[in-house]
């Protein structure tokens, strides 16, 4: 008997919620405005969990953008600093036929007397 009164009531709601009938009772309209703002709710956390997620990826990707430029400038620093040397410098002149040479003279500071403030 009262699992016959307990189906009788599913299906009654089921019924009340299928056709609408639910929304017009009593109970539902007075708890409009929080089904709202649960609905408000639920929006914005679903928004902040695509923002968030959308960050991430982001994040991961300018992550390996970083470790693929600090190679190419490790690349490039080494490169620079082979062709700097004095000898590498002076094959590279001789290779293109420059006239410029090395001084035999060894470079010398210049000193130059204080002055003396009034």
């Amino acid at each position: 008997m009262a699992t016959d009164k307990r189906n009788r009531d599913i299906k009654r709601n089921l019924q009340g919620l299928l056709n609408g009938s639910v929304l017009a009772s009593d109970f539902v309209r007075k708890q409009m405005p929080y089904i709202i703002l649960l609905a408000l709710i639920a929006l914005i956390y679903i928004s902040n969990r695509y923002h968030a997620e959308r960050v991430f990826r982001e994040t991961e990707q300018t992550k390996k953008e970083i470790e693929e430029l600090r190679a190419e400038k490790i690349t490039i620093q080494s490169k620079l600093m082979r062709n700097s040397r004095r000898s590498e410098l002076l094959r590279m002149l001789e290779e293109k036929g420059s006239q410029l040479k090395e001084s035999p003279v060894p470079p010398g500071k210049i000193y130059y007397p204080k002055k003396e403030s009034e």
